[in-house]
């Protein structure tokens, strides 16, 4: 063999190596019996938070409480500031309210594992938060997912608004109604987004898994009418998701705001992970009893999504119980504004008062919508501008107390 011949070979050889290397490296969380497997083959235990009020944001974290929804908020801003700026105060927001910054503090602090809430309408043609971009999803999740993987943390997607409303209160950002689940419109247009996001993400290492509805059917609706139609509709979902992506595990919430697990039986698909969610309740094993109860009838794994809005020794309390049961969790909210009751908080700017008071007030008609208007718009949009200022992560305070009681570092 010419030495040129040999050259060419080992080069070739050198070539075809770091692919086979970076196809075999690349590794995903996955699930052996009750635990949940690292990509080091070891057990992993979700120690996290969620970024409430980023993508889907929710009245009563902006201190509103007549107005809790995305698209009620959006209207009070158009009518107090008008629809240009209201688009210009939103694109500035999602820029603000969560950066690397804060990806980076989660991951000093010891986390590792972010649930990302999401609204579907971020994949879609519909006005939603100053856009009607159907990729604007994609662009937001893309970068907040690098920095995330840049630091080791896992994410979680969860659909926290469904076409139709899959919960039936604020939460998801409809009608009143979980009319998801009784119409086949949106039923379609919810498994075509989560296949879209399937797809997208295939091979992206840094997600754990996807979390297809948030809180489903809310206990004020008639749960023997409704609940059957949730795990059937897990298997749709699953099955399409499963179409495209055969990586990722697959997150299912109970009924009655991720509480009620009675209505599922055996696990569909080998990558399922049940999830519940918890609040103010005592922290006794009782408590979480019956998802254990669950976890061992079915041989799968659990976790707590959402837990905490309390006070300290509660929230330390309750994450000790989870993590003697094995089970991990990312605790509600990573930030909010004037709060005590979170990992960090910010300000509430001055003026701040003016715009709660009108949210407050009777705006069903025009003429309402006059009455009620301040007389001074500029100061409305300083307020607003100012917490847009208030909330980058450089200007929060984080909650050490709260964060000490979630057995996690003070670092800023």
């Amino acid at each position: 063999m010419t030495m040129k011949k040999c050259l060419f070979i080992l080069m070739t050889v050198l070539a075809v190596f770091p692919v086979i290397s970076n196809a075999q490296s690349a590794k995903f969380i996955s699930v052996k019996g009750k635990e949940i497997i690292g990509a080091d083959g070891q057990p992993f235990l979700m120690k996290g938070t969620n970024v409430g009020n980023w993508l889907i944001p929710e009245g009563y974290m902006f201190k509103f409480t007549k107005i809790n929804s995305p698209k009620l908020i959006n209207q009070a801003f158009m009518e107090l500031i008008g629809p240009d700026e209201t688009k210009i105060f939103w694109k500035k927001y999602l820029d603000a309210y969560i950066t690397q910054a804060d990806i980076h503090f989660m991951k000093t602090s010891g986390m590792n594992t972010l649930r990302v809430p999401f609204s579907y309408r971020l994949f879609t043609n519909e006005d939603y938060l100053g856009e009607n971009n159907p990729n604007r999803g994609f662009e937001l999740l893309d970068k907040l997912i690098g920095w995330c993987k840049a630091e080791g943390i896992y994410v979680i997607l969860d659909m926290h608004s469904a076409p139709g409303g899959q919960t039936g209160d604020n939460i998801d950002d409809g009608y009143g109604y979980p009319f998801l689940f009784q119409n086949e419109g949106s039923r379609q247009e919810t498994i075509q987004i989560w296949t879209r996001i399937a797809d997208h993400y295939k091979n992206e290492t840094a997600i754990l898994g996807y979390d297809l509805l948030n809180e489903p059917i809310a206990h004020y609706f008639k749960k023997e009418e409704l609940n059957p139609y949730l795990e059937p509709f897990y298997k749709e979902l699953t099955k399409a998701v499963r179409t495209v992506d055969k990586n990722h595990l697959i997150i299912l919430g109970g009924a009655q705001w991720d509480s009620n697990m009675h209505m599922f039986g055996p696990p569909f698909d080998s990558k399922l992970v049940y999830t519940f969610h918890k609040y103010w309740t005592p922290t006794t094993q009782d408590v979480i009893q019956e998802y254990i109860d669950f976890r061992d009838k079915y041989n799968v794994p659990i976790y707590c999504g959402e837990t905490g809005e309390n006070k300290d020794p509660w929230v330390g309390d309750f994450r000790k119980l989870l993590e003697a049961n094995n089970i991990g969790w990312t605790y509600w909210p990573y930030k909010k504004m004037d709060n005590v009751s979170g990992i960090i908080t910010f300000k509430r700017p001055m003026a701040y008062d003016t715009i709660i008071n009108y949210t407050e007030k009777q705006r069903i008609s025009f003429e309402d919508i006059r009455k009620a208007a301040p007389t001074n718009r500029a100061q409305v949009k300083q307020a607003l501008y100012e917490m847009l200022e208030n909330c980058k992560f450089e200007n929060c305070t984080p909650n050490n107390s709260y964060i000490q009681a979630l057995g996690l570092v003070t670092n800023k």
